[in-house]
């Protein structure tokens, strides 16, 4: 018992006071006990306003970290449009030119202008759309004013006119450029079947059109009429059939069309030639590419070749032209198209085949085309 008391004792005793310390450098005593001193420190608690500033702090750096992030993304991955791709970055047209609409009659009519002086309108072809003249369109609007049109139904310019026809075509053409831009006095540039649109705006309306440019195209008329048309070369033949090319072309619409562009261009097939050598680049191919792979672009694109016989009708119905002409060919086709066009177009004032170029008179030899129409629209 008596040892049990004493052990009771011991286990329930206080802890021993801490041993005077003394401070052996300055010869005086240290009274706090440092194991006292320790464990108050050590386990001292956090007060709640430094816990607040701490969560308030840590706030603000997580929503800086975020703004600084999204800030980041905007601005490496900035926004374009799909039509001002393939000019994004490039100063020669940011410097110069812009993308504009027109609705005209349940379409959206998409043209690019730029440029200052007399007014200058491009009309493209198939299977092109206003980049088709982007090689000559600078140097154009030093001078003059460039309105460089998708036509209805194809490249930007969205929804389905009225016709296919090129007489019905001039028309969308006119009412932007007459009557929504008080363009009064246009030359009037067109090639392929954009040539038969320009020949037709200024067969409707003369007192609008003050030069005619047109370039590489057998007109439908009088002197070739629309089974004659068709016979001329396969392709013709083959995109005025109902639904047939949509369902061959498909999905393959770039290699569609790379494979046709050099058919035509200079030495091709088209030509009895043997060249498989395109004049366009792989970029150019893709802009191309990007609108006719929308099938209501592509189905627009054929429906250029199955208004021939309305093409026909119209041309003949439509009285000759005395405006001021330009016509211009490929290499060897001034002649063949010429007997084409001159029932109807009685006042040509200069003509040229241009050398070294098939079909794609710009892409294959843009320093000649530049500098015959600059003597054209100069006269």
């Amino acid at each position: 018992m008596p040892t049990t008391t004493r052990r009771r004792e011991r286990r329930d005793a206080p802890p021993p006071p801490c041993p005077p310390r003394t401070d052996r450098r300055h010869d005086r005593p240290l009274t706090a006990c440092p194991a006292k001193e320790h464990m108050i420190t050590a386990f001292r608690p956090f007060s709640r306003r430094f816990l607040r500033f701490g969560r308030t702090a840590a706030t603000v750096a997580l929503t800086l970290l975020l703004t600084m992030g999204a800030a980041a993304c905007s601005t490496t991955t900035p926004h374009v449009d799909p039509y001002a791709a393939a000019t994004k970055g490039d100063p020669a047209f940011e410097n110069t030119f812009r993308h504009e609409f027109a609705d005209v009659d349940g379409v959206r009519m998409h043209y690019v202008t730029g440029g200052s002086g007399t007014p200058v309108v491009l009309i493209h072809g198939w299977p092109q759309t206003w980049y088709g003249w982007w090689p000559i369109m600078p140097a154009l609007a030093e001078h003059h004013t460039v309105y460089a049109v998708d036509l209805p139904g194809l490249g930007d310019s969205t929804g389905s006119p009225t016709g296919y026809d090129k007489a019905t075509l001039a028309r969308y053409v006119h009412t932007v450029i007459a009557d929504r831009l008080g363009v009064r006095d246009a030359r009037v540039i067109g090639h392929d079947f954009g040539a038969a649109v320009a020949f037709h705006y200024a067969a409707q309306f003369p007192a609008d059109t003050a030069r005619l440019g047109y370039l590489d195209l057998p007109l439908p008329g009088p002197a070739i009429d629309a089974p004659t048309y068709r016979s001329l070369s396969w392709h013709i033949a083959f995109h005025t059939q109902r639904r047939v090319p949509e369902t061959v072309v498909g999905d393959d619409v770039r290699e569609y069309l790379a494979l046709f562009y050099p058919q035509v261009a200079y030495q091709g097939t088209a030509f009895g030639g043997t060249s498989d050598r395109s004049p366009f680049t792989d970029a150019e191919i893709d802009e191309f590419a990007r609108t006719y792979s929308r099938p209501e672009i592509l189905a627009g694109g054929f429906e250029l070749y199955r208004a021939l016989d309305e093409d026909v009708r119209d041309t003949i119905e439509a009285a000759p032209i005395d405006v001021p002409a330009l016509l211009m060919t490929a290499q060897g086709q001034l002649d063949a198209v010429r007997a084409t066009v001159s029932p109807r177009m009685t006042n040509i004032v200069q003509a040229a085949d241009v050398p070294r170029a098939g079909h794609w008179l710009v892409e294959e030899n843009p320093e000649f085309v530049t500098a015959e129409l600059e003597r054209f629209l100069d006269r």
